[in-house]
């Protein structure tokens, strides 16, 4: 087929995916506004937001990753225009969202003990253990909040989870600025301050969003006069028959970026936050592929509906080639700016820490040759992930990501990042193992399952 039968999707392909990329890059936004600010108190707090983040990760992995299963369920039911199973799919989502966000809220409260066992520097988990304890709630607004992201981006509305998320990132920056440095006449609570400007902002985020789809005359009748413990055992099973392998694949991925938080941490200070800023940057870049992999989801799922299989497929691959030129535009920043990027991460000016400082930019430097490397097998193994959950297929996705970065990818992290071996590059050397595997075993399948479908429906 000629390149303008996958280059003509481009433009609506990239309306639909910008405002979700954009409010990806929200959520990481929130991520580097507390690492930059906190980065000018020192190494010892950077690694604490990072250690206290890599609990954070894994559980909103879990969350965020189940509500994705809401999605490719109201894309479907709005392609069939069956109204009352898409306010099913919304209403019972909801609930799970709300009891999930709930309990991993308390699964983090109460699994913070273990920092002391993982063998990180002392002072990096005394600062994390407080500021943990604030974002920690935060996860609560959070999973909801995804909630009704994932029901908006199935309707195809994925401008209002975008605008909610701007408004929160603005509250965000203002409440760090004030509280992490004590400015007008507020307390200087140092990275305390950074938890306190996350847990508000995600407040404001889930209810900005709640009353942003209750003026739209597409979702309002969906988000009114919601009968919430009003459920269906049927509704509620097929949502968690969906979520759950969803949650696993994305907890898998991100267990292992979690990993290198932790590896690093067992390298010392500087290589945890070298590691942080690295995977900072590159969790910007991946956003971008993560709004294209939305996209994916909802187009995918829409003419799954319409049970028009060709075209299913030839849209997912013109996401897939969009999603490539992204890539490799970022791989090649990476690659001529990998030394100035570390440097908006710490003061320049602080002769107090300075071999620290000088050690961490060295060693992020290096990272991010890697990340450069991998940007292409990342974005394409989380777009095939979105077509895939579009299809709604999950159960052996979710087998196949746990072989690429559990069977491939951490064994050799573990082996190569030992302080005696490469150090901080050898984790990063197995995180690029486990992407490009991913990559290749998912779009494998998604390609096997395509074609079957393309031959039944003849």
């Amino acid at each position: 087929m000629k390149l303008a039968n996958y280059s003509k999707e481009f433009k609506y392909n990239w309306n639909l995916a910008s405002p979700v990329m954009l409010g990806m890059l929200g959520h990481t936004f929130v991520s580097f506004v507390d690492n930059v600010m906190v980065g000018q108190l020192g190494s010892a707090e950077l690694a604490a937001v990072s250690l206290g983040n890599s609990f954070m990760f894994i559980a909103m992995s879990l969350g965020i990753g189940f509500s994705t299963a809401i999605t490719p369920l109201i894309a479907e039911a709005d392609a069939e225009q069956n109204f009352i199973n898409g306010k099913s799919s919304f209403k019972h989502g909801l609930f799970l969202c709300t009891i999930l966000g709930v309990l991993l809220f308390l699964l983090v409260f109460f699994a913070k003990p273990l920092m002391y066992l993982m063998k990180q520097p002392e002072e990096v988990v005394e600062f994390a253990m407080p500021y943990l304890d604030l974002v920690a709630v935060s996860l609560i607004p959070l999973i909801v909040f995804q909630g009704f992201k994932q029901f908006s981006d199935g309707l195809s509305m994925t401008k209002p989870p975008m605008y909610a998320t701007i408004l929160a990132n603005i509250v965000n920056v203002v409440l760090n600025y004030v509280l992490i440095f004590g400015k007008f006449g507020m307390p200087e609570l140092g990275i305390v301050g950074a938890a306190y400007g996350t847990l508000v902002s995600r407040l404001v985020m889930v209810g900005h969003l709640w009353f942003l789809l209750k003026q739209k005359e597409k979702s309002k009748a969906y988000v009114a006069h919601i009968k919430f413990f009003v459920l269906e055992k049927l509704m509620l099973k097929k949502i968690i028959n969906l979520g759950t392998p969803s949650a696993m694949q994305m907890f898998f991925e991100v267990a292992i970026f979690t990993a290198a938080i932790w590896l690093s941490g067992l390298l010392g200070k500087n290589p945890q936050a070298a590691n942080q800023i690295a995977l900072n940057l590159s969790s910007m870049t991946f956003m971008v592929a993560m709004g294209l992999s939305v996209a994916a989801m909802i187009r995918v799922g829409n003419q799954k509906g319409l049970k028009n299989y060709f075209e299913l497929r030839r849209i997912a691959h013109s996401i897939f080639l969009l999603g490539i030129i992204f890539a490799t535009t970022f791989a090649i920043l990476f690659l001529i700016f990998h030394q100035q990027l570390p440097k908006l991460y710490l003061d320049n000016n602080d002769i107090e820490n300075v071999l620290d400082n000088t050690e961490v930019l060295t060693i992020a430097a290096k990272l991010l040759l890697v990340s450069a490397v991998f940007q292409i097998s990342d974005s394409m193994q989380v777009l095939a992930l979105g077509a895939l959950r579009g299809l709604q297929d999950v159960k052996v996705p979710m087998f196949l990501v746990f072989i690429s970065y559990w069977i491939v990818g951490f064994p050799i992290s573990w082996f190569l990042g030992k302080e005696g071996s490469y150090g901080s590059f050898g984790i990063w050397l197995g995180l690029l193992a486990g992407l490009t595997s991913a990559a290749i075993l998912l779009y494998i399948r998604f390609n096997y399952l395509t074609k079957k479908l393309i031959l039944s429906n003849n």
